[in-house]
């Protein structure tokens, strides 16, 4: 059964990466899928920031390969992969549902950053670079993706403006990511992940200028650093 888990664990994260190719991939949600367009939000990354899924699907293929090839029977590979499973499973059919239906693409991408999460949570201490490290990155994007897409519907249903969509989506990601770098402080990159989200948030509210955005993102990119860099020498 362990050898299986392995072996799931490596179909899925390929199931996950091949996703895009299958569909007609996706570049955000489009205006005329929401009630009230959604033209230029304030919660949205800059476009660029988007390339870090190549990184990120390389990265989990290399350490889901590696855990079926060196690491098939380890017990502390085997506490994450179920956790992980489910949420690569459920990434691989997320495309094809986003192009369709933002709501349904938000519950969807809040049950893979949640299972992700608790991947991450359960994660061992060793083979840091080929278990733990590229499950955080993943989990740290997905954090700042799920917030982006609750601000997207709020804004886009009209529960809430799109500036304070923003700012309220950005305060949640914040908190959840606050927390996750507290419970494992030896994940600097689910930090990486959400701090690259922020700055490309940043770099789109730009022009015209957004203050309020631009420095909420500021203090959550500062926070984080500062926590991670504090982790970093106490690992020394």
């Amino acid at each position: 059964m362990t050898r299986l888990l392995a072996l799931l664990t490596l179909l899925a994260t390929l199931a996950f990466a091949l996703s895009p190719l299958a569909s007609s991939g996706f570049n955000g949600f489009t205006a005329s899928q929401f009630p009230i367009a959604q033209v230029d939000p304030p919660v949205q990354p800059a476009g660029y920031a988007f390339s870090i899924w190549g990184v990120i699907y390389l990265w989990l293929i290399l350490g889901a390969g590696f855990g079926l090839w060196k690491r098939k029977d380890d017990a502390e590979w085997q506490r994450m992969r179920p956790a992980l499973v489910v949420s690569l499973a459920i990434g691989a059919f997320w495309i094809p549902v986003a192009n369709i239906s933002p709501l349904g693409a938000t519950v969807m991408i809040w049950a893979m950053l949640i299972s992700a999460l608790v991947a991450v949570i359960r994660s061992g201490t060793s083979d840091r670079w080929w278990q733990r490290a590229p499950v955080a990155l993943y989990a740290g994007w997905l954090t700042a993706a799920s917030c982006v897409s609750i601000g997207l519907v709020l804004a886009g249903y009209g529960l809430l403006s799109a500036q304070m969509a923003a700012l309220l989506s950005i305060c949640v990601a914040l908190a959840v990511a606050v927390a996750i770098s507290l419970v494992r402080p030896d994940t600097p990159t689910y930090a990486f992940g959400v701090v690259w989200a922020l700055v490309g948030v940043i770099v789109s509210n730009v022009q015209p200028a957004n203050w309020g955005v631009i420095a909420l993102c500021a203090l959550g990119i500062a926070t984080l650093s500062w926590l991670t860099a504090r982790d970093l020498r106490r690992a020394a």
